[in-house]
């Protein structure tokens, strides 16, 4: 909320410096611009504690394996080696 309201009275001060059509091209580049570098800081912070290359969960996809609802079976992919069955539940280890 911090940054939404400074990034607002910075784009109303360069509308009141700058003349009207490059006040409001500066505004508008703030508007846009800002919020991208807020998600890029964000998303390196959860890479930071998640560790490399995990998803929004934080389990990682290669230790992410499967549980064939047939037969039991463990297996990684999409269908069951063992059966063939397509219906799984995901196994977290």
């Amino acid at each position: 909320m911090i940054f939404l309201f400074a990034s607002l009275a910075i784009s109303i001060g360069l509308q009141m410096v700058l003349p009207f059509p490059y006040g409001l091209g500066a505004a508008l580049v703030i508007f846009i611009v800002f919020p991208l570098l807020l998600r890029r800081r964000f998303m390196n912070k959860i890479k930071g504690a998640n560790g490399f290359g995990s998803n929004f969960f934080g389990f990682q996809r290669q230790n992410m394996r499967y549980v064939c609802l047939s037969c039991n079976n463990k297996f990684k992919g999409t269908e069951c080696p063992r059966c063939g069955s397509k219906m799984k539940r995901a196994d977290f280890e």
